[in-house]
């Protein structure tokens, strides 16, 4: 499966719910085993939230060698392959540290009720 990211999300790749359409879409693909492009050709602006949504929850259920064979992202400008380096350590950390996860998870908790 290839996904033109500019043809579904345009040429700001900026949001949760961005990611997280995308993330719907990939999901059940890569954990049949199936191969995902990610094409992010004429995308021009990134940020974290979207990769979180998109593509760091997958490390949840894929493990990392997992998701680099089946997960192939092309025409990614510098600054997008620097914030995704950037979420994707964050999720290794987070998902394979479970005091990390749950303090950070008590810490957005509060912040939700304040």
């Amino acid at each position: 499966m290839k996904i033109n990211l500019f043809d579904l999300i345009g040429e700001y790749c900026i949001t949760l719910q961005g990611g997280e359409d995308v993330y719907e879409l990939i999901h059940p693909e890569l954990m049949a085993g199936r191969q995902v492009e990610l094409d992010f050709l004429n995308v021009g602006v990134f940020a974290s939230p979207f990769f979180n949504a998109a593509i760091g929850r997958l490390l949840e259920d894929l493990k990392s060698d997992d998701l680099n064979q089946l997960l192939k992202i092309s025409n990614l400008n510098d600054v997008g392959n620097m914030v995704l380096r950037r979420v994707i350590e964050n999720s290794k950390e987070y998902y394979s540290n479970p005091t990390l996860r749950n303090a950070l998870d008590e810490i957005v908790a509060q912040h939700a009720e304040a």
